[in-house]
Parts: structure tokens; sequence; C-alpha cells
């Protein structure tokens, strides 16, 4: 091996993230849907303590202010292995998006949070992108009056200076920040980052070997490595809807991060920042006290008196993949219905060929207002409806998709507007105050074609009539003869209240992507399925028997008599 490899000090960096706060996935993931996300931070984290601890190695951990406000355990324990922790910002931001008062005052809130957390003074900064001498020099400024020592957020190119490629010192108004910038090769065309991370991921990891020994044999500055801890977690969820070149970028070769850190761990010496700068006994924080740990047990709302019983059917086909984030997510939904409402759920599970039913048992399973219903054969997502309907004992019913691409916390909103003479109250994306967020063009083409014909066939001139997220009146539709099973049969769950005489109203919301998982839609099936089933609705709206057609008046005309007949007694 070679000396000069054993004995000159590289730098080691770790970003503490998850991979659901990575920016390939930023325009599809809200940040104020992070915590609804299977956590997997805090093993990958331990993982690579672990991983450091085998080859007696120390790293600057670069950690995101959320996940030290969530995990403040975690922080210490990164500290109590012998590490040091820097900041990440609070929230995985662009630059772009934040002025600079706003980028200050992220900076303190962070660093109070892993202050608070690990008992050390945070002198270290890395941006959530890659930035730019050019154009993002003034950060600088605001480093140094906020305290901090180093940064190592600028990636070089060839139109800078060469000492901006290796570590270097900026002076401003008597006071100096480091640059730690990512290590660069320079191939005379331009110049090629090798600083680790997705570059020894995504280039031939025999020319990153190479560069990173030609880096220590020619240069007397450190090399500076980075992997996130999430790059140790090939298992970890995939995000389908991600475009191909970002599903490439996060996912390719993850399986061989592991042994590429085995490798380098072995053949060089890493050292944090702030060793490197002969700081890490100044880091302690004198007088420091163990803060209080953040209670991991949920604060429930009051419950008044008075709830209402209501039951939220939830079909399942093949969503393995999404039921930990569902999970997540209706636990704040329970959170805050259980201020006026006492929910039951109905989870159908629609033969699923994956391990859909088994991963329902082991997340639902043991809760005592949670009903898990099979059926022996598939038969479709309005059968799978049906069948909860069947099952649930209340007389206000939900149903939401199991994939979250409606807002499920948008019941609170939802449930008050079935009034006593409502019967459906249906999720409308595309109403004039709803909206739709990174949905495909195919999609939008075929729902909103689809709610242009049916305006035309049916009483109630809705936006929408094809979302499956509905607030029920159960008596107005448990007897309704559907005929279709599929995705076909919510529409004409709809079409068939109305040609019946129920009322509808629309509840303007938001349709997002799905994330997990792939829409079980046969698109070319649908289109025809949609022209036969308007043709159907024609032909009971304009030929159908009046029986059927006054069916729903004489069912509301029973249900206020029966009501003035209560109120009476």
């Amino acid at each position: 091996m070679n000396n000069n490899a054993t004995t000159k000090k590289h730098l080691l960096t770790v970003l503490v993230e998850d991979y659901f706060h990575v920016g390939a996935f930023e325009n599809l993931i809200q940040q104020r849907n992070w915590s609804n996300f299977e956590p997997r931070y805090e093993r990958n984290t331990l993982k690579t303590l672990d991983l450091l601890d085998e080859f007696d190695t120390k790293a600057t951990f670069f950690v995101l202010g959320w996940i030290g406000e969530q995990n403040p355990r975690l922080v210490r324990e990164i500290v109590s292995r012998g590490h040091e922790v820097a900041s990440r910002g609070f929230y995985h931001r662009s630059l772009k998006n934040l002025t600079n008062e706003e980028f200050r005052e992220d900076l303190r809130k962070t660093n109070r949070i892993l202050e608070d957390a690990s008992g050390q003074k945070i002198i270290g900064y890395r941006s959530a992108e890659k930035l730019h001498y050019e154009k993002d020099s003034w950060i600088f400024n605001v480093l140094a009056e906020e305290g901090f020592v180093y940064d190592a957020s600028f990636l070089p190119t060839q139109k800078d200076t060469k000492a901006k490629r290796f570590a270097h010192q900026i002076h401003n108004d008597g006071k100096a920040v480091w640059e730690f910038p990512y290590s660069t090769r320079n191939l005379g065309l331009g110049l090629l980052p090798i600083s680790g991370g997705n570059y020894f991921r995504q280039f031939p990891y025999t020319l990153m070997r190479k560069a990173v020994k030609d880096w220590t044999n020619r240069y007397e500055e450190p090399f500076v490595f980075y992997f996130h801890v999430w790059e140790l977690d090939p298992e970890q969820p995939r995000i389908n809807a991600a475009s191909s070149y970002n599903r490439i970028r996060h996912y390719r070769k993850l399986d061989k991060m592991e042994w590429i850190l085995r490798e380098n761990l072995s053949l060089y010496n890493f050292v944090d920042a702030a060793e490197f700068l002969a700081l890490k006994d100044e880091l302690r924080i004198t007088n420091y006290e163990l803060q209080n740990e953040k209670s991991i047990i949920e604060v429930q709302k009051p419950k008044t008196s008075d709830q209402k019983p209501i039951s939220i059917i939830i079909p399942c086909y093949n969503e393995e993949a999404a039921l930990p984030y569902l999970a997540n997510t209706l636990r704040s939904v329970s959170t805050e219905l259980s201020g006026n409402y006492k929910p039951e759920f109905i989870f159908v599970d629609d033969c699923s060929r994956d391990a859909t039913f088994e991963k329902l048992n082991e997340l639902f399973g043991q809760k005592e207002n949670v009903k898990i219903v099979r059926h022996e054969t598939n038969k479709g997502v309005a059968a799978g409806i049906m069948t909860g309907l069947q099952e649930a004992k209340t007389e206000i019913v939900c149903s939401m998709d199991c994939d979250c691409t409606y807002d499920p916390h948008e019941l609170v909103r939802m449930l008050p507007l079935l009034t006593e003479n409502v019967d459906l109250v249906t999720a409308s994306p595309y109403h004039k105050a709803g909206g739709v967020r990174n949905v495909p063009e195919w999609r939008l083409f075929l729902s909103k074609g689809a709610s242009f014909l049916y305006r035309r066939v049916l009483r109630s001139k809705l936006d929408t009539y094809t979302s499956c997220f509905r607030v029920y009146r159960r008596s107005s539709v448990i007897d309704l003869p559907i005929e279709e099973k599929g995705f076909l049969g919510v529409a004409e769950m709809l079409g068939r209240l109305d040609l019946q005489g129920g009322k509808i109203i629309e509840f303007p919301t938001v349709l997002e992507v799905r994330l997990f998982g792939f829409s079980k839609m046969k698109t070319a099936r649908t289109i025809f399925g949609h022209l036969k089933l308007l043709s159907k609705l024609s032909n009971l709206r304009f030929f159908g028997k009046q029986a059927e057609i006054s069916y729903f008046s004489t069912k509301r005309k029973s249900r206020y008599f029966k009501k003035r007949k209560i109120s009476r007694g």
C-alpha cells in the first residue's frame, strides 16, 4: 500500500437524509408529506456507524434539521461514536427558493436543533444542492456572520481558478470560512466530479478508483469523499412515479456502494472536517444538559362525547409497497377525525397476487377499529367498495384510494358536507378550485374526456365523475344495481345514484401522481368501457322505467318521515 495514502488525511462526509428527501423526487414529494413515508434513515445511519467503527474511521455527518428534530437520539448516537455533526439545513431546500434572510433563519433553526441534540457546536454546512462560485458565493458572508468555520457545498467548474478546486479559505470583513469543494478531475474539456456518492455509482468504478489514487499521489490538499446513508440501502422503496432519468440517478447500482466504501476505507486515511482543522476539542458545548426526548406517543385531540361513527373503505389490489405510507398517513388522519368522528377502517383485499393481505394484517390486524376482508377472486375496485359498504355498520361511509393520490386528511372537510339532503360527496380535482400535480397527461385526457361526456348524460353537472375518494350515505347506495365491478363501476355508482334522484355535490381537491406501485387501469379497455356505460346510462335516463327513476325520491321521503317520527317521539 502507498504510504502516502495511509498518512495523508482525506475528508469523509456522510449525508444523513432519507430516500424521500432527495432532490430527484422534490417535484413529486411535498415536505408536508414526509412523515407519511416509511422512515429508513435511522437503520441506514446505524449501519453506516457500524461500518465506520469496523475501520476505526471518523466522519462529518451532515444532518437535516428535520431529522434532528424527529430523532435527537440518533444525533446523540452519532456524537457518542466520536463523529462530528454538521448542518444540512432544516429541509432539503434549494437556495434558489430562499432569500438571504430565509437562509440565515434556516441556519439558525437547524443549529439550535442539532446543538440541543448533540451537545456539539455546529461549525460546518453543506447545502441541499451543489453550488457554483459565480452565483452562490454570497452564502460565505452569511455563514461567517453566523459563526460557521467551513462549508462543503461548491462544485467547481472549468471557469473557476485552480485554487477553488481544492480546500481554501474565503476572507471577508476580517472573517474567514474554509471551503471544502467537491473533488474533481480535470479532463481538459471540463472537470469530472470524482468525490463519491452518485458519481461512484454512475461512472465506471475503475475510472473513479484511478482518479482517487491519482489525487492522493499528486495533491497535498485533502480529497473530499461523500455518500448518503440511503445509498447503503438497496432494498429501499421505489418511487415509481419518478422519471426514468431520476430513477436511474437514484437507484442505479445501490448494491455496489457498500463494497466501494469498504475498499476506500481500507485504502485511505479519512477524518472528519473538525479534526482536519484541529478543532475537534473545541466542539463540545459547556454546561450542556440533555434535552428531554420528544414523546413518540401521539397527542390525541380531546374526544367529544357525540362522536359520529363512520366507516372508511380502502380497496387494495397489489398494494404491498404502498401500505407503509398509507399506515403512517392514516395514523394522523385518525387523530384529526377523532375530534368529531369515530372511524372504523375496512380494508378490502381484492385477491392480490403479492403480499398485500399479509402486510395488511401485519400493519392493521391488531387494531380494534379495523376490519380486513378478502375477495376469493379479483373483482375490481368498485366491487371492493360495494363489499366495504356491505360490511359497514354506519350510515356515513367513506371510500379512498390505497395509494393516497388524494390526501385522506381532506375527509375532515368533506364529511360535514354530507348534510341531511345530500347522498354523496365526491372529490373533484377538475373543479376550478381543485388541481392536479404530476399526473400523466394521458390519464388527465381520459378522465376529463369522460367527465365531459357524463355531464351531457347525467342530471348532476359535475367536473369529476370518476373519483374513488367519496363520502356516501350508505342507505342511498347500498341497493344500487352496480353491474361494472372495476374502475367503470365507480362512475356507474355515481350515474345510477344521479338517475334515481340522488343529491351529489363536489369537493374541490388536488389529485397527485401515484408514488408507489403502478396503476391497474387498462387504458383501451377503460375508454371503450366508458362509452358502453354512457350508452347504458343514456338509455336509463331517456328510456328507462319511471319506477326506477323515481326510486330515490321515495327513499328520501321515507327517510324524512322516519326522522320526523323520531323527533316527535
